[in-house]
């Protein structure tokens, strides 16, 4: 009788295979990195068959680990970073290219060609999303416009298009000989293409960026059997049950199921999502609106997003592109070094800035630099620069919402950073909480599998699994809090309009 769920967590700089009990524990877990590729200043590239490779090298890891043997585990849960974008012979299984990964902002003249009609909220109504170098459909029409042969292929319907779990999905059902191309409404709100409220994609929108209707995967639930393991490792026959994009599943492992529910996932980048319910709630204040994800048959919940493109990424940057640190974890050290930032505010606009403010041709600043500033302080405004950034993103969704935070739900690779969980306290206000389980992405992908199968018989058996942690108490007084609040917001002006 199966008592596990496994889940493919298929990130931004790494695949991990973790496999989870009924309690919602982690039984075992594998982790390989893949390589960041950089071929212009703005761009960022993945190799999909790398991360093919990866992905199956720790789903085999992770279930010998555990000691799992056949009819052991239910089912696999698929996570993955979202926008990013590949297309890929569908005779063949071959990409026409590196992967463009979300934080890549080659497309931004596209963007501008696309808003000369009907601005940046051209596609808004429908989709819920701005006009941004961040999502999927103008990757796809980069890719067709650039890759030699790419778009005589597309309409002759040899090429298709996915994120990075169609990809996967795609292989791992039998890829060229064939695999299944589909993918879920929570992946399929970030590309541009979809309607939020009918779920399907928009052909006015895919028209309009130039996308054939054969390039498109299917859009089922997040949580349904799509197929079996067909790939052969140690979970050929298992049903692949449950997709969500890895912000999505963070919420869904968060056990945020109600309307008002909101956490906050601290990784490559930061993401804050609050559940709205069944209720379409368009934001007038920056944020996106996302679908939060479908069970089954049931009706979709939605969430507001704010979207943050750099957080422990910058940590990465002090570590790889400065050489401060040897290893992430050290930058918590080197900040304690010193009492604050010196003045020292550091603004990681690598990317452009994402919410609330969406603007591409921005780019990163470290501010208030003096003689007086050492290393401990830059250590220390890196880490400030998550906090700052999730407050802003807190404003605006009480603003869209009506509704102040009331407390935090946090989870991801950073939460376990007490000075910059305690700084997060401090200047949002309220209490900052850490659930048990602080990689919930994978486990929002396992319960989806394990709802989809019975290993789970509904929401509430997941609630009863959801513990906490630790918790960060408030302790600044608010002028200070205000007077910082101040310094970090003119910081983030001087990144605006860096080249036209």
């Amino acid at each position: 009788m199966a008592k596990y769920a496994a889940a493919l967590d298929q990130g931004t700089t790494s695949s991990r295979c973790m496999i989870f009990d009924k309690q919602g524990e982690v039984v075992a877990v594998a982790q390989e990195e893949h390589e960041q590729i950089y071929p212009k200043p703005g761009w960022v590239e993945h190799d999909p068959k790398e991360i093919w490779a990866k992905s199956q090298k720790v789903v085999d890891e992770a279930v010998e680990k555990a000691g799992a043997s056949e009819g052991d585990i239910a089912a696999l849960g698929i996570t993955n970073q979202r926008e990013t974008t590949v297309v890929w012979d569908r005779n063949t299984g071959e990409p026409v290219m590196n992967a463009i990964v979300w934080q890549d902002t080659r497309t931004d003249k596209l963007v501008d060609e696309l808003a000369k009609e009907g601005g940046q909220d051209r596609f808004r109504p429908t989709t819920g999303l701005p006009l941004a170098t961040y999502f999927c459909g103008p990757k796809v029409r980069w890719v067709l416009d650039n890759v030699d042969g790419a778009q005589e292929r597309a309409d002759a319907g040899d090429l298709v298009f996915g994120t990075i779990d169609s990809w996967l999905v795609w292989n791992l059902t039998g890829g060229a000989d064939g695999g299944q191309h589909l993918t879920d409404v929570t992946n399929a709100s970030r590309t541009l293409l979809m309607d939020l409220a009918t779920l399907s994609w928009v052909d006015e929108n895919r028209e309009a960026i130039g996308i054939p209707a054969s390039m498109l995967p299917e859009i089922r639930s997040s949580s349904e059997v799509y197929g079996e393991v067909q790939s052969g490792g140690a979970l050929q026959g298992v049903p692949i049950a449950g997709i969500l994009g890895d912000q999505q599943a963070a919420t869904f492992g968060q056990a945020a199921y109600d309307k008002g529910e909101a956490k906050n996932t601290y990784g490559t980048g930061n993401f804050l999502l609050l559940n709205t319910g069944e209720e379409l709630v368009h934001s007038e204040n920056g944020l996106l609106t996302t679908v939060g994800y479908k069970i089954g048959d049931s009706k979709p919940i939605y969430c507001l997003e704010g979207s943050i493109a750099i957080t422990g990424a910058l940590v990465q940057w002090l570590r790889d592109n400065l050489k401060m640190i040897k290893a992430a974890p050290e930058v918590e050290d080197l900040a304690r070094t010193v009492d604050d930032n010196g003045g020292c505010y550091v603004v990681p606009a690598f990317s452009g800035l994402f919410a609330p403010y969406w603007k591409s041709n921005a780019r990163g600043v470290i501010a208030g630099l003096t003689r007086y500033v050492n290393a401990g302080h830059i250590a220390r405004a890196v880490l400030e620069a998550t906090a700052w950034q999730s407050r802003e993103v807190v404003e605006a969704m009480n603003q869209d919402s009506g509704v102040a935070l009331e407390s935090l739900k946090v989870d991801g690779g950073m939460v376990g950073n007490d000075l910059l969980m305690q700084f997060q306290a401090d200047i949002l206000g309220v209490p900052v909480i850490r659930p048990k389980v602080p990689e919930t992405t994978a486990l929002g992908a396992a319960y989806a599998s394990g709802l989809a199968t019975g290993l789970w018989a509904n929401q509430d058996d997941l609630r009863k699994n959801w513990a906490e942690d630790k918790r960060w108490e408030p302790d600044m007084d608010e002028s200070t809090r205000e007077e910082l609040y101040g310094y970090w917001k003119k910081a983030v002006t001087r990144t605006f309009d860096w080249f036209d």
